[in-house]
This record gives C-alpha cells, structure tokens and sequence, in this order.
C-alpha cells in the first residue's frame, strides 16, 4: 500500500515547518520508530494502531511523532502498547496455514513497527566555570577596551576576558579579536531557560532560524519566569519535556548551528546516577555523524556543582559521553571552585565564580545585567565561545578535532596541586582540571594549522561475567563474586591483533560498563589500571548516596589514557568502604576503546546506539550485528530534572578556592611509569591469550566478624553497641515493673452495678454509676495478663460487639474519610529557582530512597507533574 498523497503531503510540510506545538492535557504522545522496508507503510502502521501523525520526531529518521487523545478515565495499561503486544501475539501464533490477507496485514505492520516509545513529561535542570595564560604583555581592560572601541561600561568587571588583578587567568580572547576572528557566521545555541532576545547586547547577533521554544512549543525562545535569566537559542528548562522533544532540541537546525552548550543535567546531590535516554542517546550521536554536513555537532556539557556533595561527573550520563566536551570550573585566582565536580570525564577547565568574583553577563532585559552568575554553568558557554572563534578560522574542523585541540592546548594550572598525575602520553592530567584550562589564542593558534583526525574507529571487548553474574532487565541479578574487604580485581586483554583487526590506530577515550550490586551504592570506588600503569578513578566514595540500586549496566568513561598505546592488560578494581553491614556482588563488566582509524580509505562503520544496554549478559549489538526486527517497547518514565544551580552553594562566588587537595585521596593508588612524563609509551610484551580473565585478589569474610581488630579500630561502634544492650535491660526492667504496680492497683477499680449492660452514659466521673458494693465483673485491664481462655482464643480482639440500643455512638469528623483522598499526599510546592542561590538550609540530610538514588536513564526522574 501507498502512502496516501495528502498524508505525504502534510508529512512534507510538517517538515519544512516548526516542530508542532504538544497538547499534553489533551492527547497521550508516543514515539514511533517505522522500518519502511518492512512491508507496511507508515499510514497503514498509524491506522492499525489507531494512533494519529503529527511529524518526524526531530531529525531522527524514521522516527515519527504520533498521538491519540486522553481517555476520560484512567487506563489500567497503556492502549497503544497493548494493541502493539496484540499484534505481535496474534501474528506469532497464527498457524502457517492461516494466510488471509488480514494475517499477512498484521504481520506486515508487526515487523514494520520496530519501538514505540511513550512520551511522558520531565523537568531538565540548569547548571552554572577557570584559568588560562594571558600574553607575554598583559593589557589591562581599560587599555583594551580604548585599543579596540569597546564602550561596553560593565567590560572591566568581565574578569575572564581581561583580568587586571591575576592576567594569567583569563580565556585569553583578545589576541585573537586582534587577529580580526570574531566567530562571525558561526551560530551557537545555547540550550538552556529561554533568551532576550530584546537585549541591546544580544539583539543584533540573534539568530532566530536557529531557535526555539520547546517549553512552550513557540517560534521565539522568549523567557516567561522571573528566574529565566540566562542567554539560550533553545529553551527547554522552563517548563516540563518529553525524551523526543530534548532529542528534538538537540538537533534543532543541526545543519547550521555548530555548537550546542548545554549548562544542565541530573541533580548535583552527590545521591544521583543518571543519564539520557535511548531517543536523547541517538540524537547526540545523530548529531556527531550527520550534523554539519556530517563534521559533527559539537556538545558542551558543564561538569556539574555537586562538588561540595561529593558529586563526581562520571555519575552522569551526558558529562561522561564520549560525544561531549566536559567543562569544569576555575576561579579568578586560578583556584580549583570547592563546588565544581571532579572525575575522569572533565576534559579542560574554563574560568567561572569564586574567590570572591562572580560573571558578568546580560540578564532578562533591554538593557540589564547580572553580577552574579557563576558555577560551571558559566564555565561552559566560556569554552563554547572558544569553539566558536575556532570554527570561524577552521569551519572544517569536525566534533573530534575540537577535542583533540582542547587536549593539545590545554594549559597546567597549578602545577603544584597533588592531583596532577602523569599520562603515558607525557602529558599531565587532573581529575579537578581535567587537560588544563582552555587558552583561546593557543586553541586557536593551533586550529590554523591542525590536521583533521581520521574517522572514528571502536572495539567493544568481550563480557566477562564473574561466577556466571547475570542481571536481567528488571535488574534481577544472580552469580558474581562478593566484594571481598581488600577488593577484587579482574582483568581484560588487548592485542595488537585486535587493533588491526578493527583498523584502530590512536586510542582517544574508553568506555567501562560494570554490573554491580550493593547495599549502598556511595561505598563503592571502581578504578582502571591501564598495561602501562595508568590509574583512571571511575567511582569513589560518595557518601551522600545510599541507593540499594548499584550499578546496573552503568557506564564510565576516561580520557586520563588519551594517545595511550591499548595493547596489554586492562585491570578493574572495585572495592567498598569494608563495613559489617554493608555488601555488594561484581557481576560482571566490559571496555570499549575510541580512538581513530588506521586506514580512512577502508569501509568506515558508523556507531548504532544499542537499544537495550542494561541486561548481563548483553543482547546482540546493532554494531556488529543485523538489527534485530522483532519490535521492543521501551516507556521512557517521567522525571524532573532540578536546575543545576539549585545545588551550588549560596557562596559560589565569595567562597575561597583550594589547590591543594587530590579529588580522590581515599582510593588506592596505583604504580605509576614515572614521576615526570617522557612523552614515550614504553612498549608492552604482547599476550598470550585474547581471552578476559578475571582474577579475584582475595576471598570474602565468612561472617560478620572474621576480623576482630575491627572492634579495636572501631571503637564508637563498640560503645554503641554496649549502649543498645544497656538500654534494652533497662527497657525490660521498666516493663515489668509497671505490669507489677498495675495487678496490684486491679483490686481499686470499680465495677458496673448493673453488670454489662448499663450504659455509658449514666457513668460519673469516678468510673462506677452509684455508690452500691462492687460486683464480681472488672473492667478492661489494658496492661494485666490475658486469660488462658483468652490465649487460647486467638480471633477474640476480631469478634463483632454488640452495641445496646441505648448507646449514643459518636464518631469523629474524618472518621469516614478516604484514605486515598487527593490531597493525602500534597506536598510543598517546589521553590523557584534563582540565578543568584540562597544559602541551601538543610542540604545535609540524607535519604536513601529519594529521586536522586535511582539509576539509569528513566527510572528516578520526578514526576514533572507531581508536588515537589
């Protein structure tokens, strides 16, 4: 069957228009993936299912948004997800020797829809940057400002471009302004709460082609809040979004917008783990393959303000991409920002708040500006504007090269600070700093001149599963090896027969997905040790994260072993905090290098993201196999994500920064090659065997105490514990005692002279009607003893009690109320967000079952609609 022509027609228009505005109080939203080739056309799909299209899902091919309208009542189970597993169901069993056209119909649409994704709503959350040398003969703003016509009033308190108090930490722009690069014709979106474009100083460098709002689903991303204050070209932060319609601003006008900086992400609490999901996944990889004309959109992520928190980057899925920049945060001292998030993911750093100085930038306004802004938030469009400047002098320059250069021009800041370690590579790497702080004249200097990298080339090494460690999709695990009190280690091959085999030359970034379970999740660290001795600290402790969840199917990444030789052994370690009442299992795990090609000339693949990525052990990958056309329901779950200022601490600016401190002191080190870096990788003796052996370090306690000494080292614990029995004693003591003075005051009570059927009412105060001798019935004894009969009638409390004709009954007002009403579980309403954040009353208390402590991509976000 043919698409119909008006249908064609009107799906040709909605993709020469603006995204659709969403009716969500109206219509359910759904996402369906069409497999054109597979016999039903789109239309006969649509009408099979009852669903109505509205356009492409973005730039996703074959991806289309479709809808129907709300049902009146509640469903117990999703319609359109019902009527697709009945499909399947019928076309599965329907015997060979049924072949109507109405089976071979509804076997044709079966294989011809492969996912449908239902859309749910979810608030994404705002993040708020760095040191870089100036030139040999610093100017000061004043000077600069009169050399090159800038009349802009507030451009002196503008630190990060001319700082007249430490000119060696700066972004280092205006050498290159001298070179007449301005970044003219090269358009970035910033993706974030809405932009003015009203401003004097934006106005005129608006690109209105290029921006949108996907909050309110209008032309113009115009800022409705009070609190949306920052510069964007696609607004998304302001209100609730579905998975499509983040995917969708992703890719928004991809072929002309270079860079995408985005400024939000998971909660900063130290509590979360979590990441995009698989529509969000394949627009960024979308993006990175055919954006640009297939040079690839360039991604910026903010690192993240959970520092303080004990947040690391590498819990969150966009920062931990391989597909983003991650930029974390230095002050106007060249001070590491206490708040700013540390992990093997941050790349370079860019200058933001603190130390007592703040960024200056427009505000919501004509003519208005904010003193305050800072955070990594601030950092990240710091380095998008590098980029940009880049891009204007090297428009060739693909997502990978960008990344190479931050890599190669990065400048060491505080050379002093223990957490520089030396690379295989001969260069110096921070978890804090990641490469150095970005230098615009040297980023650029060196772009002129850069060699476009090769096409991107990846191996997926083989699962290993410790003790046959299974996870299902329900996150059901059994097997695995326990994790013993010193660790366990566990160890996967490289070959350079590997490399040749997949035609891999220069390695750029790994990728390490772990199964583990564990009682608190925040007591595990997880290192890499690379064949030439090369830490990666993947996970350490976080103490505010007491999740039960682990990691299931998590995935890390590191750029610590960029241009580091793979061939030899890869050892993971995974240990925890060693407590008593606390255990986890290592179920299983596997590694993927990055890097480039050796060959460009051969055929290139290109990455599929993988639509189920969780289960252990892993389904077939549509990277090295055929797509699999048996489709699968997938609900993205609906989520809030809070701003990402609404964890940096009301002192961002005015707090002192440190560069002193190691960001992980707490894991064990490893050997390294040498104190200084040579530059040289030393050569590794090739493996015998290809095959991933895992090798435990030491066997689990059997036990709660194997370990005596820990009772000594641990000396609250046994006070503690003394205390509890001390207390329980007492406690004991004090019950029978009051059950003693009680039998004695039994002979006190008074008793009915009517016997049981005398009414309440005619009782004094004294608890007997008259003054007549007692008779032989007592009332109640709520703490005596019960009877033999009694204990040997167990359903007496459960017989029903007459009640005499009488007896006035009186019940309280809320006695009929429903348990269930609406507003059982009314909350406070969430508090606005603010730019410029109040000290955070309360931050401290812990909870382990909150929507920070799930996992993944879709199982912890709030609901955007519920009470926050």
């Amino acid at each position: 069957m043919r698409l119909p022509l008006s249908l064609f027609l009107a799906i040709q228009a909605a993709l020469a228009l603006a995204p659709a505005k969403r009716y969500y109080d109206s219509h359910d939203y759904y996402v369906l993936e069409h497999d054109p080739h597979a016999g039903a056309s789109l239309a006969e799909c649509a009408k099979t299912l009852g669903v109505e299209v509205i356009e492409q899902a973005g730039e996703l091919v074959n991806h289309w948004l479709v809808r129907i309208p709300k049902g009146l009542r509640k469903r117990d189970s999703d319609p359109i997800l019902r009527s697709l597993e009945d499909l399947r169901r019928t076309t599965d069993f329907a015997q060979i020797s049924h072949r109507s056209e109405e089976v071979l119909h509804r076997r044709r649409v079966a294989s011809s829809v492969r996912n449908v994704f239902p859309q749910t709503l979810r608030q994404r959350v705002k993040r708020a940057p760095p040191p870089i040398s100036p030139p040999k003969d610093a100017e000061t703003s004043s000077a600069v400002a009169q050399r090159l016509g800038i009349h802009d009033p507030e451009f002196q308190r503008q630190w990060h471009i001319v700082n007249d108090d430490f000119p060696e930490h700066m972004m280092n722009v205006t050498p290159v302004w001298d070179m007449g690069i301005t970044g003219k014709g090269v358009i970035t979106a910033l993706v974030d709460d809405g932009l003015d474009y009203t401003s004097d100083d934006l106005a005129a460098n608006f690109y209105a082609y290029g921006s949108y709002d996907y909050n309110d689903h209008t032309e113009l991303p115009t800022p409705v809040l009070f609190d949306d204050h920052h510069v964007a070209g696609i607004r998304i932060l302001s209100g609730p979004i579905s998975d499509i319609d983040e995917a969708a601003a992703l890719n928004y006008d991809y072929q002309n917008t270079s860079i995408y900086s985005c400024s939000w992400g998971p909660p900063d609490d130290g509590r979360s783990m979590e990441g995009p999901g698989y529509l969000i996944k394949k627009a960024i990889v979308n993006g990175v393959q055919q954006g640009r004309g297939g040079k690839g959109s360039v991604f910026v992520f903010a690192s993240g303000n959970g520092g303080r928190s004990g947040d690391q980057c590498n819990f969150d899925g966009y920062t931990n991409s391989i597909f983003s920049v991650t930029v974390a945060a230095i002050d106007y001292k060249g001070f590491h920002p206490e708040y700013s998030e540390a992990c093997a993911a941050n790349m370079i750093v860019a200058y933001t708040s603190g130390s007592g100085n703040h960024i200056t930038t427009t505000d919501r306004g004509k003519n208005k500006c904010s003193h305050s802004h800072g955070g990594t938030s601030a950092a990240a469009p710091n380095a998008a504007g590098v980029f940009a400047l880049a891009l204007q002098a090297r428009p060739d320059l693909s997502w990978r090269d960008i990344q190479h250069l931050c890599v190669r021009t990065a400048l060491q800041v505080n050379p002093d600070d223990p957490d520089w370690e030396p690379t295989a590579a001969g260069r110096w790497y921070s978890y804090k700093y990641g490469y150095g702080g970005l230098n615009g004249y040297e980023f650029i200097k060196a772009a002129q001149d850069w060699q476009p990298v090769k096409p991107q080339a990846w191996i997926d090494l083989p699962v290993v599963q410790l003790n046959n460690g299974t996870m299902d999709s329900f996150e059901n695990a059994s097997g695995g090896e326990p994790i013993p009190p010193d660790g366990i280690e566990s160890k996967l091959t490289v070959t350079q027969e590997m490399l040749d085999q997949h035609n891999f030359e220069k390695l750029e970034h790994i990728t390490v997905k772990v199964w583990i379970t564990h009682t608190r999740r925040g007591d595990v660290e997880v290192e890499l040790i690379s064949p030439n001795g090369i830490r990666s600290v993947l996970a350490a402790r976080r103490n505010s994260d007491n999740a039960k969840s682990g990691f299931p199917g998590w995935t890390f990444m590191t750029v610590k072993h960029w241009d580091e030789d793979p061939v030899g052994d890869w050892t993971i370690r995974v240990s925890d905090q060693r407590k008593e009442e606390e255990s986890g299992t290592f179920l299983g795990w596997t590694m993927s290098v990055w890097g480039s090609v050796i060959d460009a000339g051969k055929d290139i693949r290109l990455y599929q993201v993988p639509l189920v990525e969780d289960v252990l052990p892993p389904d077939p990958s549509p990277n090295d196999e055929p797509a699999d056309t048996d489709p699968i329901i997938i609900s993205t779950s609906t989520k809030t994500i809070p701003r990402p200022t609404e964890h940096l601490p009301g002192d961002h600016g005015d707090a002192e920064g440190e560069k002193h401190k190691p960001a992980f002191s707490t894991v064990t080190p490893a050997t390294t090659p040498a104190s200084e870096p040579t530059g040289a990788v030393e050569d590794v003796a090739e493996p015998s065997s290809t095959n991933a052996i895992p090798t435990i370090t030491a066997t689990p306690d059997e036990g709660w105490f194997s370990d005596l000494s820990k009772l000594v080292e641990n000396q609250m614990w046994f006070f503690v514990a003394i205390g509890a029995v001390a207390l329980f004693g007492i406690s004991v003591g004090v019950f029978f005692w009051r059950r003693a003075v009680l039998r004695k005051r039994r002979a006190n009570y008074s008793s009915l002279t009517g016997g049981d059927d005398m009414a309440l009412s005619s009782l004094d105060r004294g608890g007997s009607g008259s003054r007549a001798p007692r008779q032989t019935k007592e009332l109640y004894d709520a703490f005596g003893e019960v009877s033999d009969d009694e204990d040997a009638d167990e359903e007496t409390a459960l017989r029903p009690h007459v009640i005499s004709p009488g007896l006035e009954t009186g019940l309280h007002s809320g006695f009929l109320d429903d348990d269930d009403s609406p507003t059982a579980g009314a909350g406070p309403k969430p508090t606005r967000y603010r730019d410029e954040p109040e000290s955070p009353v309360g931050e401290a208390k812990e909870r382990s079952d909150t929507p920070g402590s799930g996992t993944g991509s879709g199982s912890s976000w709030e609901h955007a609609s519920e009470p926050r």
